[in-house]
């Protein structure tokens, strides 16, 4: 039972909350009402030094780079020309504080890089994506990037009567065809960002129309909209998970707010950049944050 968790405040927060939402008396919770959501990069799997989703439509980018020389002057084209993960990884580190200048033309661009396909065709490029890629600085296969104790705590969340889902700003067409095998999560439980899609001769296709950006005040709203329940444990890692762990902190019983840190340049990354705010108020708030360092004994398998 969560092994990769090191014995301390920590684990100990996890294990009583579970116990007192499952054992009768006046916290008890009935299973049906036992949700738990968690945010994907940074929280499940790795996010730097680029979202793993980034990497797979950099490659797309560069292609589309490679067969028109003017894209090479544009961003984000130009980051994916040249391999400049510093510029993807400042726009992301921007956005969570509150900066989207250059949010506006990566997103342009993501909407736009595989449309009018099928999503059977989309579903097969990102298999076939995962099938070889390797994280760029760690060297592991992205299949082994997910974070040993994140996927013991979904196991032993459903071992207590709990269903999981992951609320992610990432895309959730790009999440559904790994989170089966990565974390034992189906594709009916993953709620992210998407594209609109259209019906045509049996098959659907993906447009260039954006349809949410699941991230920041939208999270409780969408999930809400497919659980149709408040969650009573949320878990997170920066400024774009605050309101999910905020709406669960809202339930009228027992809830627990998880915040993940990352401070292990050793075996993953340290950093805080786009969780400032995050930190601040779990002090406040009285969230449960989770320390890479000194809370896991293991990152990955």
């Amino acid at each position: 039972m969560l092994d990769s968790w090191a014995s301390g405040p920590t684990k100990t927060a996890i294990v009583d909350f579970v116990e007192r939402v499952t054992t009768d008396g006046p916290d008890f919770v009935a299973p049906e009402a036992r949700v738990a959501v968690f945010d994907n990069d940074g929280t499940l799997w790795c996010e730097k030094p680029m979202y793993i989703q980034l990497d797979f439509l950099l490659r797309r980018f560069k292609e589309q780079a490679d067969a028109d020389p003017a894209l090479r002057e544009r961003q984000p084209y130009k980051a994916a020309y040249t391999g400049d993960l510093q510029w993807l990884g400042d726009t992301v580190t921007k956005h969570y504080q509150g900066d989207d200048t250059d949010l506006k033309p990566l997103v342009a661009a993501i909407l736009t890089a595989y449309h009018e396909i099928t999503v059977d065709e989309h579903a097969s490029l990102i298999n076939a994506f995962f099938a070889d890629a390797l994280h760029p600085t760690l060297g592991r296969p992205y299949t082994a990037c997910g974070y040993a104790p994140m996927v013991q705590l979904l196991r032993y969340l459903e071992d207590n009567g709990f269903t999981t889902y992951i609320v992610s700003g990432g895309g959730r067409d790009f999440m559904r065809p790994i989170t089966g095998p990565l974390y034992g999560i189906p594709p009916e439980r993953v709620v992210g960002s998407s594209v609109g899609l259209v019906y045509r001769d049996g098959h659907l296709y993906t447009t260039s129309t954006p349809e949410f950006l699941d991230d920041g005040p939208i999270k409780p709203a969408r999930l809400w909209s497919r659980i149709g329940r408040r969650p009573i444990l949320a878990a997170g890692n920066s400024n774009g998970d605050i309101e999910m762990l905020q709406f669960t902190e809202g339930s009228s019983g027992p809830s627990l707010q998880l915040l993940i840190l990352h401070d292990d340049a050793d075996r993953e990354f340290d950093y805080v950049a786009g969780a400032e705010k995050a930190l601040e108020l779990a002090k406040t708030g009285g969230w449960t944050v989770a320390s890479m360092k000194n809370d896991w004994t293991a990152v990955f398998d």
